[in-house]
């Protein structure tokens, strides 16, 4: 079942969103949770009240440095490799990843 997300995360995600609309990024779903897409690559999503981001080593291990970050589990018990989950909280950063995601899918 799908965390319940606030107004706020939405318009924290909907301004990361537009951000990334000049590089060909486009909404879509993936497993029923909003995402952004470049071509039919995933590169973030929402879930809950956070973004989940697909990174590379190096952004990845520095996002989970951070206070409230975790590996992203869709609810399967067994988290996504590359995946992290940033909380609303940290919202701040939200672009910073976003724009890292990007670069490594459109590799």
């Amino acid at each position: 079942m799908m965390p319940k997300v606030s107004d706020e995360a939405v318009a924290a995600y909907d301004a990361v969103a537009a951000g990334l609309e000049a590089a060909g990024v486009v909404r879509g779903s993936m497993f029923g949770m909003p995402c952004l897409k470049i071509g039919k690559k995933v590169l973030a999503g929402m879930f809950g009240d956070a973004m989940t981001f697909k990174l590379p080593p190096e952004p990845r291990e520095r996002a989970l440095a951070l206070e409230g970050v975790e590996q992203f589990d869709p609810g399967m018990g067994r988290p996504m490799k590359e995946w992290v989950e940033i909380p609303l909280d940290r919202s701040a950063v939200w672009a910073e990843y976003a724009a890292e995601a990007l670069e490594y899918v459109a590799r």
